[in-house]
């Protein structure tokens, strides 16, 4: 029975489609996240969790009542010491279920990495599917452990594997544990992309001391020597965290790096990167010019973090834009474009994934009513 769950389940991988003024700046931090909440970091377009659930739901079906004894007859090879062939790993990742479903799984990956360490590159890639399924089961322990480990280098060979354990380490702030994934994964030689870069950046800022604050400058300049392209979320994490460590030219340095700056967050972070550095006067004036006092309701008006401003109307107490900056914030209360929401908070946000283009705009080449091409002349009835 197992053996037919595994050319059936097989068969189906193949064919499955793919308020006041504040004079003190509020003490607040992200929000606490847990496994079912929305990621910080990560869009789905990158961690790929619903299409994996689906295709371990239709493999499921497919399969049902073979699982237990599919799990039992790859047991039984791991104890004879036998080969697992690819199509039974794939299967196996895909049957998984629970953590005590994972002790197999993670036994049958040592296991087939031991034996096709050496297979020739562009083979089918098995670290996404793991990583996805330690981020289903919140197994951000087994996650790290097994990126991490020396005998299975090679296993994870591509950025993806990587990404995933660091975001899901990183959702539940265990940030030493991220920059570990981060500094094996430039042991090994694996290409960081834009998704590292933010993710790298974003765990240096969060550790915020003087050490992961060197790591956050050498990875965006060794990204900068490589030619790669260094995403504005990753320079807005390398700017904040430089105005935490007082470095306040670096901090403007990587502002003036983001080549797009009219998002709310870029905004925000540039006006509290002013005020910190005593630029009053330039801080103002783009708080002026974003006030839409009279605008209709659906026109999307920019909102300012309270901690934002509270840090301009400290910066410029007693001194001569304290007035100024006081009535440009009364304005921006009645407004309404005054927002709790903290520039940590804004900082780490998930962002919108691609959009997938809709299926209306395909081009059809045959008949519906005859199932004939069509000609050429006429492509659509």
């Amino acid at each position: 029975m197992a053996l037919r769950g595994l050319s059936i389940g097989a068969r189906l991988l193949r064919d499955t489609p793919r308020r006041r003024i504040l004079h003190k700046l509020p003490q607040t931090e992200c929000l606490q996240c847990q496994v079912e909440a929305k990621r910080h970091l990560l869009t789905e377009d990158v961690v790929k969790l619903q299409d994996f659930q689906q295709k371990k739901l239709a493999v499921a079906h497919q399969v049902s009542g073979a699982k237990d004894d599919y799990f039992e007859s790859v047991n039984q090879k791991l104890q004879k010491n036998e080969l697992i062939l690819r199509d039974e790993l794939k299967l196996l990742l895909h049957l998984c279920q629970s953590t005590d479903d994972m002790v197999t799984v993670k036994s049958a990956i040592y296991r087939y990495h031991e034996e096709n360490r050496n297979v020739a590159f562009g083979d089918f890639k098995f670290g996404p599917l793991f990583m996805r399924l330690c981020y289903e089961l919140g197994l951000e322990d087994m996650a790290e452990a097994t990126v991490t480990d020396k005998t299975l280098k090679g296993f994870f060979s591509e950025s993806t594997s990587f990404n995933i354990a660091i975001d899901m380490l990183f959702m539940k702030e265990y940030y030493d544990g991220a920059l570990k994934v981060i500094a094996e994964m430039r042991n090994q030689g694996v290409a960081f992309n834009k998704d590292t870069y933010t993710l790298a950046c974003a765990t240096c800022y969060k550790l915020n001391t003087p050490q992961t604050y060197k790591v956050c400058l050498t990875v965006l300049e060794e990204g900068q020597l490589k030619g790669h392209m260094i995403p504005r979320h990753a320079y807005c994490f390398a700017a904040a965290l430089a105005v935490r460590q007082g470095d306040l030219e670096k901090a403007q340095k990587c502002y003036s790096q983001i080549l797009n700056a009219e998002s709310k967050l870029c905004i925000n972070l540039n006006v509290w990167i002013l005020a910190m550095v005593g630029s009053i006067k330039e801080a103002i004036a783009i708080l002026n010019r974003s006030i839409l006092p009279d605008s209709p309701a659906f026109i999307k008006r920019l909102e300012f973090s309270e901690e934002v401003l509270g840090a301009l109307v400290s910066q410029s107490a007693d001194g001569i834009w304290a007035v100024q900056v006081e009535r440009v914030v009364s304005r921006l209360q009645k407004a309404g474009q005054v927002t709790p929401q903290s520039l940590d908070d804004m900082l780490c946000y998930t962002p919108k994934g691609k959009r997938r283009p809709a299926a209306i705009l395909e081009d059809r080449r045959t008949s519906r009513r005859t199932f004939r091409p069509l000609r050429s002349t006429l492509l659509s009835e």
